[in-house]
């Protein structure tokens, strides 16, 4: 079995450790990313939810470069909504800057209740080039 490898972008290990999980794990050509939101550097979350989930994907992209992937190399998109019905409209149009180009990675929508604060979070996995 390979072993588990952390990743985490600059500046942001002590909100990981803080919380008892990694930003992404590489596992042989593969870099599982942890559920990422629009958190602040400080960790509490960007007022506004367009502003939020933009926040959520620029984190994302520094957690996938630490990791040595971009958005070209993610397979595999989940996405957690507090209020899909209202949210994914403005969702689709900030994904569409990042994850546009066919061909679309998969991608699985869920609608929660709590999302420890924030209305947004995206978890993925990449295939490392």
């Amino acid at each position: 079995m390979t072993k588990r490898e952390a990743v985490f972008p600059a500046g942001r290990q002590e909100l990981y450790e803080r919380n008892g999980y990694s930003a992404a794990i590489r596992s042989g050509d593969l870099l599982f990313v942890s559920g990422q939101v629009g958190s602040r550097k400080d960790g509490s979350p960007e007022p506004g939810y367009e502003a939020q989930v933009q926040l959520a994907f620029d984190n994302l992209a520094a957690v996938l470069k630490a990791g040595g992937c971009t958005f070209d190399d993610v397979v595999d998109v989940t996405t957690f909504h507090t209020d899909p019905e209202a949210q994914f409209e403005t969702f689709m149009k900030v994904r569409s800057k990042h994850l546009g180009a066919q061909p679309y990675p998969t991608i699985t929508a869920v609608g929660v209740n709590w999302l420890y604060g924030f209305d947004f979070e995206i978890k993925v996995i990449a295939r490392i080039p």
